[in-house]
């Protein structure tokens, strides 16, 4: 989806708001806590959020997160089914898929790295304040010099990727910490694609679709504005499983 198409939706989506005091989305499942599997299989579904819309005001405002959840990694989700369907890749689990994905996967590629980039997106915020354990931080603090050199780092992967894509801390094959970037919905578990490989542990999506409501071009304004909701206790889960 283009700005213009993401625009237009947001406009009806207001209207629909206006319309629908008592909620924009009220079919939506009902919120509940998410814990990313990593290894579902086709048919796959679109996981609810672990928190309600509105609860990571004002760093990404309520409309965004409807939108964001529902209509685009909504999308991800019917069009992978409808990708793998009928080919070696629906009798895989979604890591398994990702590790086999190739460039001549297009539509398994596109949607499959969107589901698992956003399933995992959502755990890594909250409406919660936290902050990272010494542990984490002394790892960070190995692989990178300081806290404020990592943050710099990442903060530079963000505004840099040109276009549509995310931003990444990963542990590499070596159980190393590194950040990086990749475009579009590609993630470090697409070994066939990627370069730079390894297993997510945070990731900051830099698609328009993520701010441009609240932000327009202003991707470094988002981007700042994700350190204050980062869920930090999801950072960490994340981080003992891949080191394992």
């Amino acid at each position: 989806m283009d700005k213009r198409e993401f625009i237009k939706l947001a406009s009806l989506a207001g209207v629909a708001a206006l319309s629908n005091p008592s909620g924009l989305l009220a079919a939506s499942p009902a919120r509940s806590s998410l814990a990313l599997d990593p290894s579902p299989k086709a048919p796959f579904t679109l996981p609810a959020l672990p928190y309600e819309f509105g609860a990571l005001e004002p760093s990404i405002d309520k409309l965004t997160m409807e939108i964001h959840h529902d209509k685009h990694h909504g999308a991800y989700v019917k069009n992978l089914n409808d990708a793998v369907n009928g080919t070696t890749f629906a009798s895989l689990p979604l890591d398994q898929i990702l590790d086999k994905v190739t460039e001549k996967d297009k539509a398994i590629r596109n949607n499959g790295g969107g589901h698992y980039n956003h399933s995992l997106f959502w755990t890594l915020m909250s409406g919660q304040k936290s902050a990272p354990s010494d542990k984490l931080k002394t790892a960070v603090n190995s692989a990178f010099g300081s806290w404020e050199t990592f943050q710099t780092k990442f903060n530079d992967a963000a505004k840099t990727q040109f276009g549509s894509g995310w931003a990444w801390l990963i542990v590499t094959p070596e159980k190393k910490l590194s950040v990086i970037s990749t475009p579009n919905q590609d993630n470090p578990l697409m070994h066939q694609i990627v370069k730079e490989r390894g297993t997510p542990v945070l990731g900051l999506d830099v698609w328009e679709h993520a701010y441009y409501l609240k932000y327009q071009n202003r991707r470094p304004e988002y981007i700042a504005a994700f350190w204050n909701v980062v869920n930090w206790n999801e950072v960490e889960k994340q981080y003992d499983l891949a080191i394992k």
